[in-house]
């Protein structure tokens, strides 16, 4: 359904974004005159965003789940509407890390556990630690692309060091250091994660300083916390250099990120200011709907990031200028079939955390 190789030319940016708008417009309405629609409707079925185009101009990206049967009419609704404009692909089920905390109670009943396939909300776990590429060991002094999570977590990737009035913190994911919104500042996490043979007070590196709440009713931008560490004797310059920059990418782009599970991988930017993309958190948390967000598929046959990647910096290899926080991905979709990765612009989670990188 991809109309990526269309003749039709790309608009410019602003243009591209005016288009967006239209096309949410014209979807709401065709909701909204079906009951059949409306009532599959308990979460955004569609993403709608910026696809870059071979000649440097853009589409309307249009993203729909697997399994969604109202989702997959919509976007063929998109696609006869907008024509050769849109870029349309099926994503997968797209899901973040699990906890496994005992503190993690049951979705709330009609909060954000609505599926329209008929599924409940399945986490994307970590791959196991023994086919794990990444590292999955102890690691001292702590680098970024290390095993890292809450001691009630399973395990997720520490992206980066920032500083917060100064002092210097771990950066990674909520559903990586946090987990569940039982979890407190003052929660001890460990490196490796407990996936990986992780357990205090042996590894523990630091404590749960800061995060942003996730809600399944309420529209997110990041998924972000960050650890206060016990030691501030850390590696800055693995695996790329030193990441003291930020950039905001235009689509395209050649990225990369290091993570606990695939490594060192390189991907591409398939679409930007993605909004509406909902990500499966599982029980306690449920779905979540996500505004603005940064699409990657990998280069190859093989996946930009796999379960256990979360938390991950994804960069501009060139500049080593950070572009985002990887925090889910789905297992299937984009060309090669391997899945697609999304990613928290940096800005945004540098804002939300008050939090400047650590160069």
């Amino acid at each position: 359904m991809g109309t990526s190789d269309a003749p039709h030319r790309g608009m410019d940016i602003d243009g591209a974004r005016r288009a967006k708008a239209e096309l949410a417009g014209f979807l709401r309405e065709t909701v909204a005159a079906r009951p059949s629609a409306q009532a599959a409707a308990a979460g955004p079925l569609l993403a709608l965003g910026l696809a870059p185009r071979p000649d440097g101009g853009y589409g309307v990206a249009v993203r729909y789940r697997l399994g969604v049967p109202t989702a997959r009419m919509l976007a063929r609704r998109a696609a006869a509407h907008a024509g050769d404009v849109v870029d349309v692909r099926r994503t997968g089920r797209i899901r973040a890390v699990p906890p496994t905390t005992p503190h993690a109670g049951p979705a709330r009943e009609g909060h954000g556990t609505h599926r329209a396939d008929g599924d409940a909300p399945r986490p994307r776990p970590p791959v196991v630690t023994a086919q794990a590429v990444g590292e999955t060991g102890r690691v001292r002094p702590l680098r970024p692309g290390v095993s890292i999570a809450h001691v009630d977590v399973t395990a997720g990737t520490l992206g980066a060091f920032v500083r917060i009035d100064g002092v210097l913190h771990a950066l990674s994911n909520y559903h990586v250091l946090a987990g569940s919104p039982g979890a407190r500042e003052g929660d001890v996490v460990l490196q490796p994660g407990p996936a990986d043979g992780g357990s205090a007070p042996e590894d523990q590196v630091g404590t749960l300083a800061a995060f942003v709440p996730l809600d399944a009713g309420t529209p997110a931008r990041v998924d972000a916390a960050v650890a206060l560490l016990t030691d501030d004797d850390v590696v800055l310059e693995y695996p790329a250099g030193r990441v003291t920059a930020t950039s905001t990418v235009l689509g395209a782009e050649t990225v990369e990120k290091i993570g606990r599970t695939t490594g060192t991988t390189r991907g591409r930017i398939t679409a930007i200011e993605l909004d509406d993309v909902v990500v499966g958190y599982g029980p306690g948390t449920g779905d979540v709907s996500f505004d603005g967000q940064v699409e990657v598929e990998g280069l190859g046959d093989g996946p930009f990031s796999r379960g256990g990647d979360s938390g991950s910096l994804v960069y501009l290899p060139e500049t080593c200028a950070a572009v985002g926080l990887l925090f889910a991905g789905s297992e299937t979709g984009g060309e090669n079939g391997a899945g697609l990765t999304y990613v928290n612009p940096i800005d945004a989670v540098l804002e939300a955390l008050d939090a400047a990188l650590e160069g």
